[in-house]
Formats: C-alpha cells, sequence, structure tokens
C-alpha cells in the first residue's frame, strides 16, 4: 500500500511505471478538488460525474504527458475544466442544484478504489474489450490516441459528432461497472499484447524503408481486405495499400511511429508524415491507420489524416499502374 504521505512527484513516478495503488491514490488524493471544479462550471448532474471521470480516464492513458509531476493537482483540475468548458460550448450545462440535495456516495467501491488494490493496466484493457467494438473504437481513440477531438472521431468513424458523445457516455458508464465486475479475474496481460503489436508495427515500417512492404502487407492482411481512403470511400484491397507506401517512398517521404495502440479486434497505427526537404508541404504531418482484425490479420484498414496537408496527392494509381501483388 502506498502511504498518502508519499509526495504527489514520487506518486506520478510510480504510476508511469505501472504501479495502480500510486495512481489510485494520486487520484483519489486531488477527487474532491477535481468535483469541485465540475460542479463550479456544470452545477450538479451528469455532466458533473461524466467529466471527472473522463478526466480519471484521461490521467490513466496520459499520465507520461504530465510534464512537471509535482503539478498533478492542477494538471486533474484543468482536464475536468477544460472538459467542462466543452461541455459548456456544446450547450449541454446542467442548473446548479441546491447543495442539499447533493446524494451521499455509493458504498460500492470506486473506479479509483479498485486502482488502489488492482493491476491498473491490465483492469483498463480488460474492461475495454468487454464493449462493443463501436464503442470500443471511439474509446480508445479518444483516450488511447492522438485523435481526441470528438469532430476527428466522427471523421474517422464516419459517424455524426452526436454519436461519439453517446458512445462514449456508455463507454464510462460500462467501463466504471466493467472495473467493479472484473475486479477479481485474472486478465490478460496488456503490455505483452501492447508491446508486441507495436514491435510489428516498427516491423513493418522498417520492411517498408527495405522495399519489402508487400511482403509484410501479405503476412499481416487479409487477402480480402478492404483498404479504406481519407475521404471514407473504399480504394481498393491490400495492392493499393502496397502501390500507395511504395509511392510515397519513391517519393522522399518516410514516417515515424508514434503510438500504437490495440485491444481485441481493433489496433491503431499513429505515424509522422516526413515531407522530403524539398517538398515540405508533400503530405499531411501525421496519419491514423485504423485496423479492424478477423483471425488476427487485417480485414478492413481506414487511413485517416487528422490534420489534412495543403497539396495531399489523391491515392488513385495511374492508367496502367498495377495494384496487385507481385
Amino acid at each position: 500500500m502506498v502511504s498518502t504521505m508519499v509526495p504527489d512527484s514520487e506518486l506520478v513516478l510510480a504510476a508511469r511505471s505501472g504501479d495502480p495503488t500510486a495512481l489510485g491514490v494520486l487520484v483519489s488524493r486531488h477527487e474532491a478538488g477535481m468535483r469541485a471544479v465540475a460542479l463550479s462550471l456544470l452545477g450538479h448532474g451528469p455532466d458533473t460525474e461524466d467529466v471527472v471521470q473522463d478526466a480519471v480516464l484521461t490521467a490513466l492513458s496520459r499520465i507520461d504527458d504530465l510534464r512537471d509531476p509535482d503539478a498533478a493537482g492542477p494538471w486533474l483540475r484543468a482536464i475536468v475544466r477544460n472538459n467542462a468548458r466543452m461541455r459548456l460550448r456544446a450547450s449541454r450545462t446542467v442548473p446548479m442544484a441546491d447543495l442539499e440535495a447533493l446524494s451521499l456516495p455509493s458504498a460500492d467501491p470506486t473506479p479509483d478504489e479498485l486502482l488502489d488494490r488492482r493491476s491498473m493496466r491490465d483492469w483498463v484493457w480488460h474492461a475495454l474489450g468487454e464493449l462493443s467494438e463501436p464503442v470500443r473504437l471511439v474509446t480508445l481513440l479518444r483516450y488511447f490516441s492522438g485523435v481526441t477531438s470528438y469532430e476527428q472521431i466522427a471523421a474517422l468513424c464516419g459517424i455524426p459528432v452526436g454519436t461519439v458523445r453517446s458512445r462514449l457516455s456508455q463507454a464510462r458508464s460500462k467501463l466504471t461497472e466493467a472495473l467493479r465486475e472484473t475486479a477479481e479475474l485474472a486478465h490478460d496481460d496488456a503490455a505483452a499484447l501492447s508491446a508486441a503489436r507495436r514491435a510489428e508495427a516498427e516491423q513493418g515500417l522498417a520492411t517498408a524503408q527495405r522495399g519489402e512492404w508487400s511482403d509484410f502487407v501479405r503476412e499481416t492482411w487479409l487477402p480480402d481486405a478492404q483498404f479504406i481512403l481519407p475521404d471514407g470511400q473504399l480504394g481498393g484491397g491490400p495492392g493499393l495499400a502496397v502501390w500507395g507506401m511504395n509511392r510515397d517512398l519513391t517519393a522522399g517521404v518516410r514516417q515515424r511511429l508514434t503510438n500504437v495502440t490495440a485491444s481485441g479486434n481493433v489496433l491503431i497505427w499513429e505515424t509522422d508524415l516526413i515531407s522530403p526537404p524539398d517538398d515540405p508541404e508533400h503530405c499531411p504531418p501525421s496519419a491514423v491507420w485504423l485496423h479492424t482484425l478477423r483471425d488476427g490479420r487485417t480485414a478492413r484498414m481506414r487511413l485517416f489524416h487528422p490534420e489534412p496537408g495543403l497539396n495531399v496527392t489523391p491515392l488513385s494509381p495511374p492508367p496502367g499502374a498495377t495494384t496487385e501483388f507481385s
């Protein structure tokens, strides 16, 4: 058990190392301040609970982003404040209720209390695996990738922004319940899965640099896999993905892997796109590869650019070019 007298900075460092007790103490230590910020901006109601839970989930996935370990409290409150302000801008405020009307806390263990006693990483990933695929997808994007805005998630998934909001609301509720229900279960090693998927992604980009991208795609994609273009249209199959990668490599474009997120049959690669020096606007600054897996291999891959570039070349082969495997 981590002592509550341990400084915030030490708790942050322990949490970054995967210690669930440290993060549980850190969040519970500052939960009152987080909730006070939410209440001051939104009043008592479901939105207040949502933004606090959202901040906890953000802390789980973004603890490494905290630059100053001594500033954990202000960081957590800032997350709540930003979440609340987004709710206000969306005209979803809840009137302030009488303080006497505030309900007593539930006797059931909270997610924070559960985090204080169990393996943080495996809990989270097991709970994500219990969500339906559409709900899990938006949750992975929101909390475990760089595609965090509702608008970007909506564009990537091809759904209305309102649907993104609804699915994230479902996820917050279901994750809380799933964490409670699965606390006593033995979970798969989520860290090992993530490490394996990241190693696979690194291998894939390395093979591309060596001119062997087609071999990698042949091994990791299904023959009938669909390749969805950034505009949401079906572009073709694995052969088009090979052709597009080779075209970019020939033009001098390089990709640097920044993040890999995996859960169930959802796999997300995030990469920086580095344009050639003589054509700095050749491509957008980044790309997201959204893989849907079947039997462990890519059955559908959607390419997405969170920040579209000015001079994006359409991914369409010229007449006579082949997109079939050689």
